[in-house]
């Protein structure tokens, strides 16, 4: 908005260049709501790009879209005790259904006389609510898997928020499904994170370590919590996707039972998992710089900017560097509406937006055979309809495997390795961040006191160094008794 806005460096305040990167960009602004983010047009652009992705491969595992209440009978969360207790204390709830003229003649209240019979939940989470519906819908092994996914909106009463990466009102899609046997359950969980996994990779360039939570961090109600955890350039690490494994915790909290093919009842087996707008986080803290925000080019709306300067013959060159563009079906905006800004600004305000490539047009380039690219290291590009655009796309696809390669690098280079306890202390203490991989011995209890002691927590037990015989012989880093995981602590947002 203001030219003259300053991003923060992020060496001198990590969470201030965070906050300013994501202001200059134009993605949110704040709220009347204490708590809650506005997302803007340019935010929800980049939000809509990811989600499009997302919901086609979603589809591709077989899993349809449907939507279900906001809102959630009170008694439905304490049927699942644990469910319940990990939700608790983060649960809006509403008791009235209408308001009145307050008698002391000071605005509005709630109607006395209008107090529901039970109140009801704003939804943190739609388990509850689709079992209820599940176990309407299930009666056979022939009804099974059952697979739906929703796109929604929840509400965790946090406290402390930041845009994106923790407030009290986000949107997500949530993935819910029912089925007759605990491999295939547990086969949809791990295959929902593979999916995960290849999105952050492959439209994010964000490496992930994909692996299983410890006991003391799953979701509420669940056997086993998967998880890809990203590491953000300050060196923290950032839970970016789960997918859980729910036993027949649910099945047996809402009866749900099919019949199998031997004519007996049984419960069923099921997943849970999903992604939030707190990826668009993720995607802000690994790229970006201190001149502002840096998409990679599968997920901005915008993928080449042309500025078009000076003036002359510029209409009709538009159309023949945008049909070019057009043919390769690149995301272009010809930004020709500003007549009152000049081509700098221009390029300075879509630098900050993340623009990947910005190309500036003037009135004797085509005739040229060259249009000038900015930030591609080459200057004049070579005009001609077919290979520029071929020219354009294959800039864009190495800006995308750079910044992929640059982030795998950080990962490879901030994943250390520490021979004690006192050693991960002493490192933390001087400021060191990074993912620290240990052999760990399973103790809730140790965990707590390390995370009190260093504010550093178990992020997951990683796949890749967790397979048979990865901790034989290998002591514990804390108690020095038999390891039983290999663990990735990290100080995380």
């Amino acid at each position: 908005e203001k030219e003259n806005f300053v991003i923060t460096p992020r060496a001198t305040d990590y969470s201030q260049w965070y906050q300013d990167v994501i202001q200059a960009a134009q993605m949110v602004d704040q709220s009347p709501v204490k708590g809650c983010m506005v997302i803007r047009p340019w935010g929800m652009a980049v939000w809509d790009e990811l989600k499009d992705e997302l919901n086609r491969r979603i589809k591709e595992t077989g899993t349809q879209n449907a939507y279900f209440p906001l809102f959630i009978p009170m008694s439905f969360l304490s049927k699942e005790a644990e469910h319940v207790e990990g939700f608790a204390k983060e649960c809006a709830v509403v008791t009235h259904h209408r308001l009145c003229a307050d008698p002391s003649g000071k605005g509005l209240m709630a109607d006395p006389e209008a107090k529901l019979e039970e109140p009801l939940i704003v939804r943190p989470t739609s388990e509850t609510i689709i079992w209820d519906m599940f176990r309407k819908w299930i009666s056979s092994y022939r009804d099974l898997p059952l697979k739906v996914n929703q796109w929604a909106n929840v509400v965790r009463w946090e406290l402390r928020t930041r845009p994106f990466l923790r407030s009290a009102e986000f949107l997500w899609q949530e993935g819910h499904t029912a089925h007759a046997s605990k491999e295939e359950a547990d086969g949809c969980a791990r295959e929902m994170l593979d999916v995960y996994a290849e999105v952050a990779e492959g439209i994010l360039a964000i490496p992930v370590v994909k692996g299983t939570k410890s006991p003391s961090e799953r979701f509420a109600g669940a056997d086993e919590t998967y998880t890809i955890e990203a590491l953000m350039q300050n060196g923290w690490a950032l839970q970016s996707g789960t997918s859980h494994f729910l036993g027949q915790n649910f099945a047996k909290a809402f009866d749900v039972k099919f019949q199998n093919a031997d004519q007996s009842a049984e419960l069923v087996w099921a997943t849970s998992w999903g992604v939030s707008t707190r990826l668009l986080g993720a995607l802000v803290m690994t790229h970006s710089d201190d001149a502002g925000l840096v998409l990679p080019p599968q997920v901005s709306p915008v993928q080449v900017v042309i500025i078009p300067v000076g003036r002359g013959k510029k209409e009709n060159d538009e159309k023949k560097v945008t049909a070019a563009l057009k043919s390769q079906g690149i995301r272009y905006k010809v930004d020709d509406s500003r007549d009152n800004m000049k081509p700098g600004p221009k390029f300075y305000e879509w630098e900050r937006r993340g623009v990947p490539l910005r190309v500036e047009v003037g009135p004797r380039d085509v005739d040229a055979n060259k249009v000038r690219g900015e930030d591609d290291g080459r200057g004049d590009l070579p005009f001609d309809q077919t290979n520029f655009a071929q020219d354009i796309k294959k800039q864009l696809q190495d800006i995308q495997t750079g910044l992929l390669d640059a982030a795998r690098k950080r990962l490879e280079e901030n994943t250390k390795t520490v021979a004690s306890y006192d050693e991960l202390k002493t490192k933390l203490e001087n400021g060191e961040t990074g993912f620290f991989l240990v052999p760990w011995k399973d103790d809730a209890v140790n965990e707590e006191t390390i995370k009190t002691e260093t504010k550093a927590t178990i992020r997951c037990f990683p796949f890749a160094h967790n397979g048979p015989g990865a901790v034989n012989g290998k002591k514990c880093f804390y108690s020095g008794k038999d390891a039983t995981h290999m663990a990735l602590f990290a100080r995380a947002f």
